[in-house]
């Protein structure tokens, strides 16, 4: 039975976790008050009295009550909370406006500081509640006005700023329906250029005569003289000084009818000059990671000296994002911050497991292996990711360190996503393991009652040693009697309280992914997660044909499928729809093998759609497999990992309309048997543009190397969601060219919190405190 300590130990960890990720109420599954409903908390009464309520407090209540929970548990008095513990989200603080010179901590609500007449309204209204969201409202990009322009320079088409005063403005109206405003504006020099807009009647009360203007648009010359087409618009206030808006490196910020860049600089001049500007990076952190200071990096941001100044505000600011990103992905659940199992994993093992096989490891199956085994040995818990091309070997690779878990007297678990791929998973476990004496069981939900008692009668009593399934592994009545190893295929499919169901008994996990996801998504997506990649496919293993043809080749593209079938072979068509509307896809889906049935009349040809339920889907595939019939036409993706060795060709109908990495997955159903193997892509979009995108994934077999062009066509939220996978929205990084800033704030990261898992430590005050309000700032935008 534990010891007071000891409960006081396992009460005070998660508590400080939830304080770390910013009162999110997410450090404990469940959240914080199912926690003190439990056991746990019984010998502190005063403790769970002090968060009752929290799942209903707002962020300012929850941390006035977790500091007196914590206080209460370290036996020293705790102040009473300032504010009655009510849910008051919306509670407005009182304007309490700091005297002039004083300096202020970031925190500092915008109310405390006097912004003139409407100031705060407009700071409020772009979402910018405190000092530190003014800071960190970063100009989306700059403009060099040190020395603007003379008119007489610029070529005809060129863009360009210039400044000056309005001498004289006009509407006039050429055709119904469209309205244009000149201006006449006059520069220092005395040059004059004549400025336009199109159909933006509001902008005139902004054209008062006398009014100070800086326009940027494209000239069109007309002999000596210029007109400018205006696409931004900025006004000077009239106290005067345009010295923050011309004469130097200028920063143009995201802004809302009615907010000027002028008030915008002007405020984040006062953010920063009233700014008690600490840094929450040690000295020989920034210096070991050539880092400039805070101080420097956010004056950099807004109001650069010059180049090299806004280089190295960048480049600090970048990292800062990345670190604050690595440390909430390293901090997720309690998991961070626990031990796991630990294995013997020897050498002599993992070749005792090889040369069972068949075949031989590659170099990097066997990199990846020892990666994981080195992970096993440690007493802390394994949580790596082995990313692998399409038949890379990662099952093997899995199946071997199954082997290791079981070698030590500990069960393994294999988790996917569905039940075609867990009985697949099912039978390669079996002929891997049993011949090493491992017993392998299966788990799914097409079993019936009897069968699924007795499979979880088995599990509990320990006398079944690797266990393969679907979510039913997650299951209530699901007890395991040694959970080792865990392994999750396709983890992206399942949802984090589904995984953590599985890792409730702190097993050791490993992560196969078939999806090939750039480095530096990997860094951040999976951010709790080491990365192993195994780069390299077995010997012999013949890449697929790719062939780009344009949809009024479709005829040339069926007859070579119709050769492909007469051979023995099988077919899948693939379609897509630019419109996610399940009626609308059965429709295509069934239209399209009508007309391949009149095409191909010897062809036996089935369907597969979104409306069908996931057991008529497995049946499919499993008529496919055995045989059954030539050709699967399909608007859905077929399912990753899914092998038909007999299928030798894959007909993407509106390849276009496919993400790269996406049409590679599809092109890696075929191939997986001793046949030669072709992927057609029919194209029905005909631009220079498409071509260009597609003729990438004709000529490349690499998933990673596709992945990183994918990325860069489409950017990281479009690629994976990565609201979905944790990351926030990047202000200044850039995931297609960051992988080494990532690196380096991920190894610090880690650092870190290997010596301090709980950043207690108080020269850590400042960075956890950062770290806190980050998290709660990211939990704002989610709810918004």
């Amino acid at each position: 039975m534990a010891t007071l300590p000891e409960l006081r130990e396992k009460l005070r960890r998660p508590l400080e976790l939830e304080r770390l990720r910013g009162y999110e109420n997410r450090a404990v599954s469940g959240g914080l008050e199912k926690l003190l409903a439990g056991p746990i908390a019984g010998p502190f009464p005063q403790v769970r009295e002090a968060l009752r309520g929290y799942d209903a407090l707002g962020p300012q209540e929850r941390q006035e009550a977790l500091e007196q929970a914590l206080a209460l548990l370290e036996g020293v008095p705790a102040r009473p909370p300032s504010t009655p513990k009510v849910a008051r989200r919306d509670a407005a603080l009182p304007p309490l406006t700091a005297a002039p010179g004083t300096a202020l901590a970031p925190g500092t609500p915008l109310s405390q500081i006097d912004w003139g007449h409407g100031g705060l309204k407009k700071l409020t209204g772009l979402g910018l509640q405190t000092l530190r969201d003014v800071l960190h409202n970063y100009p989306r990009r700059h403009e060099d006005r040190r020395a603007l322009p003379s008119l007489a320079e610029i070529e005809d088409g060129q863009k360009a700023t210039v400044a000056g005063v309005i001498v004289s403005k006009n509407r006039r109206s050429p055709r119904p329906g469209m309205q244009i405003l000149d201006a006449v504006v006059q520069t220092s020099s005395g040059e004059r250029v004549k400025a336009t807009w199109f159909n933006q009647p509001w902008v005139e009360k902004n054209l008062r005569e006398g009014s100070s203007l800086i326009l940027t648009g494209r000239v069109k010359r007309f002999g000596k003289s210029a007109q400018l087409g205006v696409e931004h618009m900025e006004t000077l206030d009239q106290a005067g000084g345009g010295s923050l808006s011309t004469g130097r490196i200028v920063g143009v910020y995201d802004a809302k009818e009615g907010v000027s860049q002028d008030f915008l600089r002007r405020s984040a001049q006062t953010t920063l000059s009233r700014l008690d500007a600490g840094d929450y990076l040690p000295s020989h952190w920034r210096k070991q990671c050539e880092l400039t200071d805070l101080a420097d990096a956010l004056w950099g941001i807004h109001f650069p000296a010059d180049e090299a100044h806004l280089a190295r505000a960048d480049h600090r600011l970048r990292f800062d994002e990345y670190l604050f990103l690595e440390l909430r992905m390293l901090l997720q659940g309690e998991d961070a911050v626990l031990l796991g199992k630990r294995f013997t994993a020897t050498d002599r093992d993992m070749q005792t497991f090889e040369a069972g096989l068949p075949f031989n490891f590659t170099g990097a199956q066997r990199r990846v292996m020892h990666e994981i085994a080195d992970d096993m040995r440690s007493e802390r818990q394994m949580a790596r990711l082995v990313q692998g091309d399409v038949g890379s070997g990662k099952t093997a690779v899995a199946a071997c360190a199954l082997f290791l878990a079981v070698k030590d007297g500990y069960q393994g678990a294999l988790m996917a996503p569905t039940e075609i791929l867990a009985r697949q998973h099912f039978a390669n476990m079996q002929a891997y393991l049993e011949p090493h004496g491992v017993r392998v069981g299966l788990l799914i939900g097409a079993l019936t009652p009897k069968q699924k008692a007795e499979m979880q009668a088995t599990i509990a009593s320990g006398l079944i040693d690797v266990v393969v399934g679907t979510q039913a592994l997650i299951q209530e009545n699901v007890t395991w009697a040694n959970l080792g190893l865990a392994v999750v295929d396709e983890e992206h499919r399942f949802g984090v309280a589904q995984r953590r169901k599985l890792l409730s008994g702190r097993p050791d996990v490993l992560v196969m992914s078939a999806t090939p996801i750039p480095r530096s998504l990997a860094l951040t997506a999976y951010g709790d997660l080491e990365l192993s990649i195994i780069d390299e496919l077995p010997p012999g293993r013949t890449p697929v044909d790719t062939k780009l043809l344009q949809d009024n080749h479709r005829t040339q593209a069926y007859g070579f499928v119709m050769t492909q079938i007469r051979e023995g072979r099988q077919a899948f068509v693939v379609t897509a729809l630019i419109e996610e509307n399940e009626t609308l896809e059965l429709l295509a889906a069934t239209q399209l093998a009508d007309d391949l049935r009149v095409i191909l009349p010897e062809a036996r040809i089935d369907l597969l759609h979104g409306k069908m339920s996931a057991a008529e889907k497995d049946a499919v595939m499993e008529r496919f497999r055995a045989g059954g019939f030539d050709i699967l036409v399909s608007t859905t993706v077929i399912e990753v990992g899914v092998d038909v060795p007999n299928a030798s060709v894959m007909v993407i109908e509106n390849a276009e309309r496919f993400g790269l990495s996406q049409l590679h997955q599809l092109r890696g159903r075929v191939g997986r048997g001793s046949a030669k193997s072709y992927c057609i892509l029919v194209a029905g979009e005909h631009s220079q543009k498409t071509r260009k995108r597609l003729k990438i994934i004709e000529g490349s077999t690499d998933g990673f190397v596709i992945a990183e062009a994918d990325l860069k066509l489409r950017g990281p939220g479009e690629l994976r969601g990565t609201r979905q996978s944790g990351i926030p929205d990047l202000k200044l990084g850039d995931l297609v060219s960051d992988v080494e800033i990532i690196e380096r704030a991920r190894d610090l990261a880690k650092h870190i919190l290997s010596h301090d898992p709980l950043l207690k430590h108080p020269r850590l005050a400042a960075l956890r405190e950062e770290l806190q309000a980050r998290s709660q700032q990211v939990a704002y935008r989610e709810v918004i």
